[in-house]
């Protein structure tokens, strides 16, 4: 078992269970289309953190944000100030990934992503842009947790934030079922 820190869930089991269940009409047409939940697990991804600088048109900004050192693949993780100890919790685990991004390749990713994120407000309002972003020593693992549903023979996987208590999409659940499917 792997002794990690983990942010502090804010879904608990009982209430992920519920947010993969839910009643009505589109559970009967779910259940039909990928079969019943048969299993629930936690999950913990580990991310790196890093403070990153941007300067654009003369105006500075500091962030805090936070990258899957899996694969890079994920989204962002953006923070407001770094979590303080009470804000996270150890946790012996199984159901946690390795780091595999070096640190060199993390640092190119976060300003790929970040300046994706400039761009989007608007290429024409970008003037002297610079990025930079600063790895700090600090690991932090976001807890998640997975449903598995259907038969025997096919499974499908979703994913719940558990501290942001959202439904993920399909870059975490490829990270998932790329983990699964490698693991010894």
């Amino acid at each position: 078992m792997t002794r990690i820190r983990s942010l502090k869930p804010n879904v608990t089991r009982d209430e992920a269970i519920r947010q993969f269940s839910p009643r009505g009409p589109s559970a009967l047409i779910r259940d039909a289309a990928f079969g019943p939940l048969r299993s629930v697990a936690e999950l913990y991804i580990p991310f790196h953190l890093f403070r990153v600088q941007i300067m654009n048109r003369g105006l500075f900004e500091e962030r805090l944000v936070a990258l899957d050192a899996v694969s890079g693949t994920l989204d962002l993780y953006q923070f407001e100030y770094l979590p303080a100890e009470a804000e996270t919790v150890p946790v012996e685990t199984r159901n946690c990934p390795s780091a595999e991004l070096p640190d060199a390749a993390a640092v190119d990713v976060v300003v790929a992503k970040l300046r994706r994120i400039v761009y989007s407000r608007g290429f024409f309002r970008m003037r002297n842009l610079h990025i930079t972003a600063v790895p700090l020593a600090l690991e932090i693992h976001i807890p998640y947790w997975l449903g598995f549903r259907g038969s025997e023979n096919r499974v499908r996987v979703s994913v719940i934030d558990a501290v942001r208590r959202r439904p993920e999409g399909a870059k975490v659940r490829r990270l998932v079922e790329a983990w699964l499917t490698t693991k010894p």
